[in-house]
């Protein structure tokens, strides 16, 4: 028979040796951008501290940064409603739960890509959604490439809402039912569970998966390429593409918006962590 306890220590020095390599990466590839956008890394040309790659896309840059905050907190916003109003049904045990697990957790195997060119064939203006309105299409909205991101936020809402609706449901699991239970025999009704058991409950975790999302959002790149406006471009599209530029002098470029784009993704991070250690996670 194993001890009890006996693998705690490999795994405690195997979660070591993930944080370290993780850490070294981060570390380094920050560093690189840094040491790129700044001049001191040139690919042409002799190493002097500057800001000139920062300089160059100021103007873009703001707006990139605008348009990618927009997308990352609307389809948070709109994952975060979804999957959390599934999972309560779910956790509920109500009739019909087992059909709104099935259907909230059904974008999972999907490819991101996959759900883009869906989306985009749904919502463009030769799309399926309006030959089923009957519109014509000049009085369609430019929903896809339009001046407002709505097929990427669709996206990204239904793709992620399955994600926040699997991280709640698994959180909580069989003691959500319980607690529910004790509160019903107390005279609480099915609005009352709700309210005061199970989202209380499963509020950590929503905060924790709409972080995740959030980031995730933040940095992908297909779904905003293929569904959004030519300009402005969301900041993983604008470094893709100063990256990929023939003009190596855009190098540095593409690094100060990589170097812009992990700014906002740790800032996001940094208050994420505060919202959880103030709902008393961690401690």
């Amino acid at each position: 028979m194993a001890t009890p306890g006996a693998g705690q220590p490999v795994t405690r020095v195997a979660a070591f040796l993930a944080a370290g390599l993780t850490a070294i990466v981060l570390t380094s590839s920050i560093l690189t951008l840094l040491l790129t956008a700044s001049g001191l890394m040139p690919l042409v040309g002799r190493p002097e501290a500057n800001v000139e790659a920062f300089s160059a896309v100021g103007g873009d840059l703001l707006l990139a940064t605008r348009e990618s905050l927009v997308i990352a907190t609307c389809s948070t916003l709109l994952a975060g409603v979804i999957g959390m109003s599934a999972a309560l049904v779910v956790l509920s045990s109500s009739r019909g739960s087992r059909l709104v697990a099935a259907t909230a957790t059904a974008p999972v195997p999907v490819a991101h890509i996959v759900a883009a060119v869906s989306f985009a064939l749904l919502l463009s203006d030769a799309g399926l959604a309006n030959r089923l309105s009957g519109l014509d299409t000049s009085a369609w909205p430019p929903l896809v490439a339009g001046p407002w991101p709505v097929a990427t936020v669709a996206t990204f809402a239904w793709k992620e809402s399955a994600f926040v609706t699997l991280v709640v449901t698994a959180s909580l699991g069989p003691a959500a039912r319980d607690y529910a239970d004790v509160a019903a025999s107390l005279g609480a009704g099915t609005w009352g569970r709700v309210r005061h058991v199970l989202v209380p409950l499963a509020m950590p975790a929503l905060v924790a998966a709409c972080a995740i999302v959030f980031l995730f959002t933040l940095g992908s790149y297909e779904v905003v390429w293929l569904l959004g406006q030519a300009y402005p471009e969301p900041l993983p599209v604008t470094a893709y593409r100063l990256f990929t530029s023939v003009d190596l002098q855009a190098r540095p470029q593409a690094a100060a918006v990589a170097l812009t784009t992990v700014a906002v993704a740790l800032s996001a991070a940094i208050a994420s962590v505060a919202v959880l250690r103030r709902s008393g996670v961690g401690r």
